[in-house]
């Protein structure tokens, strides 16, 4: 799994304005014309402000300004060890290798919660691992629980036994499930996974936050698949799908639902730091009741949202998009994303085109010099990373638009994470011309979801991103 516009031109290049310009100072303006007309677009709206997300760990940064080509700032940290890799988990090749984890749990009673994984793996050649067996004869799994992300006294600690049992496959990846018991006098944990390749000793962590008193409706109740057996590590599911929400006993209740007909909009420039408007509320479009434990179909698209008593202050959140998410295949959607690499006056082309398939591909084809090849093979690596945001960073809103998603999909995966409970650091350190560059995500609170962050945006990112946004544009980037 790969896992894994600005508000002012750099202020060096108005000293050399009666210069000719250089290529950095065109892309810089270009750049500079979307970014204020983005900003100009009208404001955010959102219930509490919602974001991005996703996993693992470690110690509190205390610096997270981005490095930039001439002067690196890695992230600071305390001297407490990391407790986690990343998004972008191990990718070596020539063995095999775990190369991602997504976790959840639901609590079981006071005493215990069941743990859920979906896992990514592959073989030495590179392929899929999706046959339970061979994960179960070449891994390995220990975990221990903290009670804190700073704190490393240990609450407990042990193996998970694998078996066929116990490790699934479902669709394009393998599920793992076990149980955990409530260490003595803990009413939260963070339990930190370890998957060990029994060969290489390669190993792959997963940091997930453990509530055993279950306050949330979340904790206790979560999206199953149809056959009622497996949880869908998500928030989306695909118009007119059969779904079931559920908790591990399998209990009737009555949830209340209402479903938000909205577009959201894309994610700012990174650095685009003007204050945020203040929130705004969403307007409901209908209203549903569900049974819990009992399939159930939502027939219609947009942003549904579910709780116990219409007072509660969180709920389930649950995106419904159409057939193809997290792909995306209609002109119409298409458009939207290319927002990151494009300048206003090509949006504007793109959105009041009447034939929108034609303006679209004459888009890519300009940037191109009209070469064919090059705009396909640019074309498709781009939506491949629309498609793996969609997957993997879809809140309340598609994972595309998320700040996540946004970094993602022009920078790839990030090549480290770190992580505490109030952020996420995605370090870059292998990218052509960059040292290391940093961007920081703060967790936010969110009635729909649980990893809902947000970009801190810094005017320093210019030098950076600018020439990224230029390879896409040039089709410099094809993978």
């Amino acid at each position: 799994m790969r896992i894994l516009s600005a508000l002012l031109i750099i202020s060096i290049l108005s000293a050399c304005s009666s210069a000719k310009k250089t290529q950095q100072a065109r892309v810089n303006e270009a750049y500079d014309a979307r970014t204020e007309a983005q900003r100009n677009q009208p404001s955010r709206p959102s219930t509490p402000r919602a974001n991005d997300g996703q996993r693992t760990a470690t110690a509190t940064p205390t610096d997270s300004r981005p490095a930039t080509t001439q002067a690196p700032a890695p992230v600071k940290t305390n001297d407490a060890p990391a407790i986690g890799t990343g998004p972008a988990m191990s990718t070596k090749g020539g063995e095999w290798v775990v190369t991602s984890i997504k976790g959840k749990f639901l609590a079981i009673d006071t005493s215990n919660v069941r743990v859920y994984m979906d896992l990514t793996a592959k073989t030495p050649t590179g392929d899929a691992i999706l046959n339970p067996a061979d994960f179960v004869e070449h891994f390995l799994i220990a975990y221990v629980m903290y009670p804190d992300y700073n704190n490393r006294e240990r609450l407990g600690y042990g193996t998970v036994p694998l078996t066929t049992q116990n490790v699934g496959h479902d669709g394009d990846h393998l599920t793992l499930t076990f149980d955990i018991k409530r260490p003595k006098g803990a009413t939260n944990a963070v339990l930190l996974t370890e998957i060990t390749e029994t060969n290489s000793g390669t190993k792959a962590r997963n940091d997930l936050s453990l509530r055993f008193t279950a306050p949330k409706l979340s904790d206790r109740f979560t999206l199953f698949n149809k056959s009622n057996k497996q949880p869908q590590l998500r928030n989306y599911v695909n118009v007119g799908d059969t779904v079931v929400i559920r908790d591990v006993s399998g209990t009737s209740k009555t949830l209340f639902g209402v479903r938000y007909r909205h577009d959201f909009e894309a994610a700012s420039s990174p650095m685009n730091t003007s204050p945020r408007s203040g929130a705004k509320s969403l307007t409901i479009d209908s209203t549903l009741s569900i049974t819990t434990n009992q399939p159930f179909v939502l027939p219609q698209e947009g942003l549904y949202y579910f709780v116990e008593d219409t007072t509660d202050a969180a709920g389930i959140g649950l995106v419904v998009a159409d057939k193809r998410f997290p792909k995306l295949t209609r002109p119409a959607k298409l458009i939207k994303p290319v927002l990151y690499m494009s300048t206003s006056s090509e949006i504007g082309e793109l959105n009041q085109a009447q034939d929108t398939k034609k303006a679209f591909d004459r888009y890519w084809l300009s940037m191109m010099s009209g070469n064919e090849d090059v705009a396909r093979k640019t074309l498709k690596a781009y939506f491949d990373r629309v498609e793996e945001a969609n997957r993997l960073f879809t809140t309340y809103k598609e994972g595309w638009k998320t700040d996540k998603g946004m970094i993602y999909i022009v920078l790839g995966a990030p090549d480290r994470v770190q992580r505490n409970r109030e952020r996420e650091v995605w370090v870059y350190n292998r990218r052509a011309n960059v040292s290391e560059v940093n961007f920081t995500f703060t967790k936010k609170p969110n009635q729909f979801v649980e990893d809902h962050y947000e970009l801190v945006r810094y005017i320093e990112y210019q030098p950076i991103w600018y020439p990224i946004v230029e390879a896409w544009r040039t089709g410099a980037i094809r993978e």
